[in-house]
């Protein structure tokens, strides 16, 4: 995809909109307590960057899923207030994201001044990409800049709309970031290049699968998807999680890929999804009134061996139920390869799922590229057009 870049752009004097992901764990009950500013730390260094050049900046996020109705505990009030301790200034936080009055506080910046617009999705024009609302929000500012990969999958008024109707736009740091790395894995990929893809259902992942068949040399598979494929494949899957409706598309891909497409040989099953549980590890067939839960010793000393070769290593979604500790032994495994490799190969992981079980194996410092959007990288990888991409052309 061709984009334009922060490089590009003069601003020097201008108010910047800056599409921000500052979609923030909040304490459920208060809404008060940020638990993690990760997302608010990734997109510091765009703001510095625009603030640096002499301009002003309308910060702009959703938060939660509040459809379109105002709610106290998905305020990015918050936001603001850890915003400014992480960026030792002030930061305004408007009462809304639109009206009279967050106009006139946006036309009020002087250069190197913020101000934080209230939750995007208190409105409904926002999901929806209303045009009279996404013309509201362009009001606010001369410039456009998307640095929010994690919604660029999604057409709204903020991630597109603003775009169109602004003509200096382009990335952000974190954007541009995001798909430099990304186009490593779906334009030119360098081989031996392995993905992983795991996670519990095809359907999910259907359009990732069959467009990595046509670029990496081996598919590694892991997670409850394993077990589609293998009852596509005529073996017993026990109580395995089972996407009836999926076996034969299954068994479509499995006729296409060919050796390139490696599944599980054995398997870590369990008679419950408990700590407790009984727990023994079979090869082949999963025995009725037991389920699949990780990938066994076997498949995973075969997993590391491919990864290790590989020049190029893209993963997506755990090898088991790693939520839980007993369980999670494969995808800790498939973690520290990863890193392992990491040295003498480019590697990208995508999913919030990968990142966390990358935190728990204690690794990821070597690794190349951890991406921010689970949703947006899937479709990514799965060849399709990002709306929120598309409109920084």
């Amino acid at each position: 995809m061709e984009f334009r870049t922060l490089d590009q752009l003069s601003l020097s004097g201008k108010r910047v909109f800056i599409r921000v992901d500052f979609n923030v764990p909040l304490d459920k009950e208060t809404g008060q307590t940020i638990r993690s500013d990760t997302r608010i730390r990734m997109a510091l260094p765009t703001v510095q960057a625009v603030l640096e050049r002499g301009a002003s900046v309308v910060l702009a996020s959703h938060l939660g899923r509040p459809k379109g109705i105002p709610n106290a505990k998905m305020s990015l009030a918050p936001v603001a207030k850890r915003l400014a301790e992480l960026l030792q200034r002030p930061v305004g936080l408007a009462p809304d994201c639109i009206g009279p009055e967050t106009a006139s506080m946006a036309r009020a910046l002087c250069p190197g001044e913020l101000l934080l617009l209230e939750n995007l999705r208190f409105h409904a024009g926002e999901e929806a990409n209303d045009p009279a609302f996404a013309r509201e929000l362009a009001l606010l500012a001369d410039v456009y800049v998307n640095d929010a990969f994690g919604a660029a999958h999604r057409a709204h008024a903020s991630t597109a709309g603003v775009a169109e109707l602004l003509e200096q736009h382009s990335a952000g740091l974190l954007m541009q970031r995001e798909l430099e790395y990304l186009s490593m894995a779906t334009s030119a990929p360098r081989h031996p290049y392995v993905a992983i893809i795991g996670g519990a259902k095809i359907s999910g992942k259907i359009d990732v699968i069959r467009n990595l068949l046509t670029l990496a040399d081996k598919v590694l598979i892991g997670g409850a998807m394993t077990y589609t494929f293998l009852k596509a494949k005529g073996f017993g899957t026990g109580a395995s999680l089972l996407e009836d409706g999926r076996v034969e598309l299954a068994s479509d891909l499995l006729a296409e890929a060919g050796e390139r497409l490696v599944l599980p040989v054995d398997h870590v099953i369990a008679d419950g999804f408990s700590v407790d549980a009984a727990m023994q590890t079979v090869i082949g067939a999963v025995p009725d009134g037991w389920m699949g839960v990780d990938i066994g010793p076997e498949t995973i000393a075969t997993y590391e061996s491919i990864i290790g070769d590989a020049a190029l290593i893209v993963w997506n979604g755990p090898m088991g139920v790693f939520e839980l500790e007993p369980f999670a032994k494969g995808t800790i495994a498939i973690a520290r390869a990863v890193e392992r490799a990491s040295a003498n190969s480019i590697s990208i992981v995508g999913g919030g799922d990968s990142e966390r079980a990358i935190r728990v194996a204690g690794v990821g410092r070597n690794i190349t590229h951890i991406s921010t959007g689970g949703g947006a990288s899937l479709e990514f990888l799965g060849g399709q057009v990002l709306p929120g991409v598309a409109a920084l052309g």
